[in-house]
Parts: C-alpha cells; sequence; structure tokens
C-alpha cells in the first residue's frame, strides 16, 4: 500500500470571490499591526533624537523630512512583500530591510543636502533611519509574537502527501511558526468543506505525480498550492522556481556576490571583533582573577582546532575546568556507562564533574570563555560568525565528505546551531545546522546569526 495520501475528489470552492476576501482581510489585519509596529520604531528614533535636534525651524524641516523618510520605508517594505512577509527567513527580512532603508537614507540625504539648512539636517536624518532600522526587528519580532497569540498569525494549510514525512513537517512549520503556516494533517474532510471554514494553503508532500489531475482542480479549491521538495536534504535558502519551456525546476546558483567576498567579511569581522575586545576586557580580567582563587593556575588554555583548508588553529580560552580535567573523565567513564553513551552523542556532559563551581558553569552559560577567541579573530585565524572550530575526537565523528566541506569556510565563533540548539544537539543535528550554514552563508544570514545570539546567551538555554 503506498505512503501518499491522495484525496480521491476535490470539490472546487463554489465562492472563490469570497474566499479571496477572507484571507485578504486576514493578512491585512496582521499587516496593519506590522506596519503600526514599524512606525512605533520611527517615532522611538525621533524621541531618542530628539535632545540632539536644532530648535526653531529647522527642527520643523527635519521632522517633515523624518516623516517623508518613514513613510517612504514602509512603502518600500510593503513592495518588497514584508507586509505581512510570510514564508520568508530572517535574514531575508533583515536583507530587504537594510536595502529599502539604504535606499530612503541616499535619497532623504540628497534632499536635505537641497534644502538651505541641509548640511546641517544631514547627519539627523542618517541617524533617524539608522536608529529605526536597528530597532524595527525587536518590535518586528514582539508584534509578530502577539499576532501569533491572538490567533492572527499565518494562514491554516493542509499538508497532502507522503505520510511518513507528515510528522517532520507538521513539527518543522510548527517550531517555525515566524513562516506563517499554520499546518494541519490531511483528511477527506479538509478538502470537502469550504474554504472560508478551512485551510486556505495546500502542501503537496512527496511525489507529485499521483496528484497530477487533482493540480488543476486544487488550485480552484486553495487560495495557494506549494509543491514541497521531494529531496529533504536540499536545504538552502532563497531558491528560485525555474520554468524552462514548460519544464518546473528549481534555480540554484553557486557562486556569490562581492558582498560575499572574503575581502568584505574580513572588514566585518575586524569592525566589530576590535571593539568588542575593548568591552570585553573587563569582563575577561573578573573572569581570570575569580578562575585563579578557585584553582591556582594558568586562568587561559590554548587548544588545537581545524581551521580553514584544514590548518590548524591555536584556539585561546578561559579555562573553566580543573586542571586535572582528563583523569577526572576517564575515571567518570569507567564507573559510569551511562555517561559515556552521553559524551559519545554529544560531546558534552550536563553533570560535568571536570567544571569548575559556580564561576566555571557561570562563564559556559553565558558564553563568557569563549571571549578570548576575539583574538584569533583579530589574528585572521577565525571569524565572527562560522562553524564552531571542533577538536579532533570530534571531527572523527562526523563523515569525510562533511569535514571537507567545512574546510572551506572559516571556524566562528559563533554560529547556526550555537544560536537553535547549543549543547543540546547531538552530532547529527550540529552536522546538519553546520551544513546549512555553509550552503547559505551570506552577510545576511551571519547578521541575522549573531543579533540572535545576544537572546540565546542571556536565556543560557542549553548551555552547559
Amino acid at each position: 500500500m503506498s505512503s501518499f495520501a491522495s484525496p480521491a475528489s476535490v470539490r472546487p470552492v463554489t465562492n472563490p470571490a469570497k474566499v479571496a476576501e477572507s484571507r485578504k482581510q486576514s493578512r491585512l489585519a496582521t499587516s496593519s499591526l506590522l506596519v503600526a509596529g514599524d512606525v512605533a520604531s520611527y517615532l522611538i528614533a525621533y524621541f531618542l533624537l530628539l535632545p540632539f535636534l536644532p530648535n526653531g525651524s529647522e527642527n520643523a524641516v527635519l521632522e517633515r523630512v523624518f516623516a517623508f523618510a518613514a513613510l517612504a520605508a514602509i512603502i518600500l517594505y510593503a513592495s518588497d512583500a514584508l507586509y505581512p512577509g510570510y514564508r520568508l527567513h530572517d535574514h531575508e527580512h533583515l536583507r530587504r530591510r537594510t536595502i529599502a532603508s539604504v535606499k530612503v537614507a541616499v535619497f532623504a540625504a540628497l534632499g536635505a543636502i537641497l534644502l538651505p539648512e541641509g548640511s546641517r539636517l544631514l547627519i539627523g536624518v542618517l541617524g533617524f533611519v539608522g536608529l529605526g532600522l536597528i530597532v524595527q526587528p525587536v518590535l518586528h519580532w514582539v508584534v509578530r509574537d502577539l499576532c501569533r497569540r491572538l490567533g492572527i498569525w499565518g494562514e491554516r494549510a493542509v499538508i497532502i502527501g507522503n505520510r511518513n514525512r507528515m510528522p517532520a513537517l507538521m513539527a518543522h512549520f510548527t517550531d517555525h511558526w515566524q513562516y506563517g503556516i499554520r499546518p494541519e494533517f490531511y483528511s477527506p474532510d479538509a478538502l470537502e468543506i469550504s474554504l472560508e471554514d478551512g485551510p486556505s494553503i495546500a502542501l503537496i508532500a512527496g511525489d507529485t505525480g499521483s496528484l497530477a489531475a487533482e493540480l488543476a482542480t486544487m488550485r480552484r479549491k486553495f487560495a495557494e498550492v506549494i509543491l514541497l521538495s521531494d529531496t529533504p536534504r536540499l536545504k538552502v535558502s532563497g531558491l528560485r522556481p525555474a520554468d524552462i519551456g514548460g519544464e518546473i525546476g528549481v534555480r540554484l546558483i553557486s557562486g556569490g556576490s562581492w558582498v560575499n567576498s572574503d575581502l568584505v567579511r574580513r572588514i566585518l569581522d575586524l569592525a566589530i571583533a576590535i571593539p568588542a575586545m575593548i568591552v570585553a576586557a573587563p569582563f575577561v580580567a573578573f573572569a581570570a582573577v575569580a578562575i585563579y582563587a578557585i584553582d591556582p593556575g594558568p586562568v587561559f588554555f590554548r587548544h588545537t582546532r581545524e581551521g580553514r583548508s584544514g590548518k590548524p588553529v591555536r584556539v585561546l580560552k578561559l579555562r573553566t575546568m580543573y586542571q586535572d580535567a582528563e583523569q577526572r573523565l576517564e575515571a567518570l567513564f569507567r564507573d559510569n556507562p551511562a555517561m559515556r553513551a552521553e559524551w559519545l552523542s554529544h560531546f558534552k556532559l550536563q553533570d560535568d564533574p571536570r567544571i569548575l563551581p559556580v564561576i566555571g558553569h557561570l562563564l559556559r552559560s553565558w558564553s563568557i570563555d569563549e571571549l578570548p577567541q576575539l583574538v584569533n579573530i583579530v589574528a585572521g585565524q577565525m571569524a565572527i560568525v562560522g562553524p564552531r572550530p571542533f577538536p579532533d575526537y570530534h571531527l572523527r565523528a562526523m563523515d569525510g565528505e562533511f569535514r571537507d566541506k567545512r574546510r572551506s569556510v572559516m571556524p566562528g565563533l559563533t554560529g547556526l546551531w550555537q544560536i537553535s540548539e547549543r549543547s543540546n544537539a547531538d552530532i547529527e543535528l550540529q552536522q546538519q545546522l553546520d551544513e546549512y550554514y555553509i550552503d547559505n552563508r551570506s552577510p545576511w544570514l551571519d547578521c541575522q546569526i549573531l543579533l540572535s545570539t545576544i537572546p540565546a546567551v542571556f536565556k543560557g538555554r542549553g548551555a552547559y
């Protein structure tokens, strides 16, 4: 018996216009709240700049320029499908917002220069647009979460197809609710009821050949029909459809633009790492004193890890374990086979007897022990974002093809699986997340990972 759930009959919608209107109203409600969030972000930017703005007529002119810039940005966001922005990766949201804000800043700055007071207004305009762009991701996340709690975020979608894939797809779209898909299992009733009462999207999973005859009818039944890839290992963001003489495919483009070049990445790494070293210095100094007080000895340690092109990298870290950590680990494995199994699965232990009391757990939970690696970044041995540099025993648990792929990029201080799972990820999941990052790396994805690192560290979930 086939594991593919095929609808026996699909009745077309009796009132397509009413269905389209219902979906439009739902999207309009969500989009209105998102627009309100962006307006609020520009108001926050204005009030932050208010103490520094000139008085009198110059202030009135600047306020009009600010209003024009905010309105233009929101119009560009709308034209880039950011309201409501369903199905977009977070880094794609960031990319589109940044490009739109740069356009607005350039035109607003040109307009300000043409005004009599323009040269003095230029910095204010750039500051307003820049602050708005910084505040927007926070408010955007708050508004999306509010919409989710109100039950208006996303659209109901029925999953039709391979029954074996359904549980994984249900879990994926439920966990990643920000994509705007509210998944439901296929049932014949889902295709018999009016769209006004049921799902508006059909997700076709697996071999679509057996559904070819029904696809035309399903397009009339559902507001949107999405054919999911039948290659679940293909995890690439930013795919584009390709229609070649009626043959349907997916376009994968290798290579990147100049903005994704090593030179641009190096400049960005230095621009972040050097100021971060200055800010982190007092925290590292305090941690070093605490480590020495608990377990006198070297407070830093270097461990050889594999870097780009397989070159060894001496990674610098604050010591969070006793100096006889290896002997303690061997003794633990002799007496506790369950601990050995946990180690072989994650190469970490939740209750690790090697870790220094209080200070060791604190440093690891907040990832302060990793801050000395800013030195490795400035030295050109690591990047801010990339796959974490693993010791050799960790890499041996991964397949050779993936290790070769890892060697093609610079190891990083933070990465995709650090913000997703941290220490909770097993070897297989670590490999999947790192592989996704390597295949999709871009400055926008790096920025999204970097921004997500901050709340991930403060939450401390999965860190041990």
